[in-house]
């Protein structure tokens, strides 16, 4: 596994790059190694060179390498799209939910978080980009939606969470991530206390810590291309 530990060297020194170059101090930036479709032991082989999060988008596959590595102290992260047969697995077993954009899907993880644990942390997906084929809420809806998450017992709102549309243009790039912290920053002109910006991935990530992201979502570039199984899709 020295690929794994050459690309997190890699993505960390490009990840204090982008943060120098936009005037950011880089331990305001979480990287979030996203090891969805990847086996345990490359989690693990991460886990070796320092990383501790770990984000997930298949409940059953999350479970599974959960139980596998349960000797490591690691923080899981739910990114995928969040079906209501599945809120009680995550609520009881994740840290992070990034990919919440229902009230009833936020209502049930609260009601289904165990009382022992802390309460979930989430932020709210945003389709930024208004594709038909994304998950998330409308940007137009997030300010309702916003303070109704706030308000249930069990869950800690932290932020907003968006995958913009594709793009190898810079400029079109930080135009999503410039759109994603406006809806940010008005929640909190609005009394919330938010603090987290969960975006950017491989390809773009420069691009959002140049505009306040303060997680990264990063896979390929630490894992390698992945490789899509019948039953992860």
């Amino acid at each position: 596994m020295t690929t794994i530990a050459s690309n997190l060297q890699a993505v960390r020194s490009a990840l204090l790059d982008a943060a120098v170059a936009a005037g950011r101090n880089a331990e305001e930036v979480r990287l979030l190694a996203v090891s969805k479709t990847f086996p345990a032991e490359a989690i693990r082989a991460a886990f070796e060179c320092g990383q501790r999060c770990f984000a997930e988008s298949y409940v059953q596959e999350a479970l599974d390498k959960i139980a596998i590595l349960h000797d490591l102290p690691l923080e899981w992260h739910f990114i995928g799209p969040v079906q209501s047969n599945k809120t009680r697995a995550i609520a009881e077993r994740f840290a992070w939910v990034h990919s919440v954009d229902r009230f009833r899907i936020a209502e049930r993880l609260s009601e289904q978080r165990p009382a022992h644990l802390p309460p979930l942390q989430v932020c709210l997906q945003v389709n930024i980009s208004g594709e038909a084929s994304k998950h998330g809420v409308a940007p137009d809806a997030v300010d309702a939606l916003a303070h109704d998450v706030a308000g249930l017992a069990r869950l800690r709102l932290r932020g907003l969470m968006a995958i913009p549309a594709p793009s190898d243009a810079a400029e079109a790039q930080r135009a999503s991530f410039v759109q994603l912290r406006m809806l940010f920053e008005r929640l909190n002109r609005q009394g919330l206390q938010l603090d987290t910006l969960s975006m950017g991935m491989s390809h773009d990530f420069p691009a959002a810590i140049a505009e306040g992201a303060t997680i990264v979502r990063i896979g390929t570039a630490i894992f390698g291309e992945r490789i899509y199984h019948r039953e992860t899709l």
